[in-house]
């Protein structure tokens, strides 16, 4: 993390800036698995916090794995708090899991290319989850998810950047550690805020 930190300030004195102010990010780290791509399909569009709640009550009701989200009817996904929307989404990933049209175990060996190649495929899984996976769950060091609104606002208020296409090439030089960049951003918006999540 030091040599990402290193760089990072030396390519901008904003990161530095966030630091001084805020201390160093937590790098987010989550199990590989159905489970979080299960938890990440509950965060779309919603805060940590509330899709964790309801995360929590799906696992308190039965066991998070393929076999049981598949027959769970669409009534008790409702009780647990999941929209429609989202149960079909979580469907979806769990019969491609049991009828082998994903094996989401091998995807830890693959290039971040692959792995987007291969989610992007499931309806309900974009971009935005697939970074988030890729990061907190493969570690990817060099990702920025121009589909988090946290990261968007953050350049918009620290860097005076508003077009999407711009932050994109703006952030470029931050390359090879682009993902370490995001999570100093996320940093400074929920401190700034003074919000405080557990990833």
């Amino acid at each position: 993390m030091q040599e990402a930190i290193d760089f990072l300030t030396n390519k901008n004195p904003i990161f530095r800036e966030i630091i001084e102010k805020y201390g160093l990010p937590t790098i987010p780290k989550r199990p590989q698995g159905f489970e979080t791509l299960v938890l990440l399909i509950l965060e779309q569009q919603v805060s940590i916090d509330s899709a964790k709640a309801t995360f929590l009550k799906i696992k308190s009701y039965t066991t998070c794995h393929p076999e049981t989200m598949s027959i769970l009817s669409d009534e008790e996904f409702r009780a647990l708090g999941v929209s429609r929307q989202k149960t079909k989404y979580i469907k979806i990933l769990a019969e491609a899991i049991l009828n082998k049209e994903i094996d989401i175990e091998s995807l830890a060996t693959k290039s971040a290319k692959q792995v987007r190649e291969e989610l992007i495929k499931l309806k309900g899984i974009g971009n935005w989850t697939i970074d988030i996976y890729l990061m907190f769950c493969l570690q990817e060091p060099d990702l920025i998810p121009l589909g988090d609104i946290a990261v968007i606002n953050t350049i918009k208020e620290l860097l005076d950047i508003h077009d999407k296409q711009e932050m994109e090439i703006h952030a470029e030089q931050w390359s090879p550690y682009r993902s370490y960049a995001t999570y100093l951003l996320w940093h400074y918006y929920l401190n700034k805020r003074n919000r405080k999540i557990a990833y």
